[in-house]
């Protein structure tokens, strides 16, 4: 699996919620963008699926500071299709949907 590379700080501000931003762009080929937002530092990971739940990547699961981080999500190795991110930080669940086209 995958683990990407998360930067930091498009914003200085800390944000007051958790947030998962669709990614950008979308659809993609190869490579996309996904923006989120941490109100606390805790454990964070962000994970790519399938629409029949197959887990394919790993891009974030490691502890982050509060703030807006982003992590870049290479897709040349799969199919053409719509999959899932999902993110998960403490009670926060997010999942969207995002389209790679070849």
């Amino acid at each position: 699996f995958f683990v990407g590379t998360v930067t930091s700080a498009w914003n200085t501000d800390t944000p007051r919620n958790f947030e998962l931003a669709q990614n950008y762009p979308n659809p993609f080929n190869p490579a996309t963008n996904i923006r989120f937002a941490l109100p606390e530092t805790g454990h964070v990971t962000i994970e790519v699926f399938t629409l029949l739940g197959q887990r394919v990547a790993t891009l974030v699961n490691d502890k982050l500071e509060a703030g807006h981080h982003f992590v870049t999500f290479d897709g040349s190795h799969l199919a053409s299709g719509i999959y899932t991110y999902r993110m998960q930080a403490g009670n926060y669940v997010q999942t969207r949907k995002f389209s790679l086209v070849k």
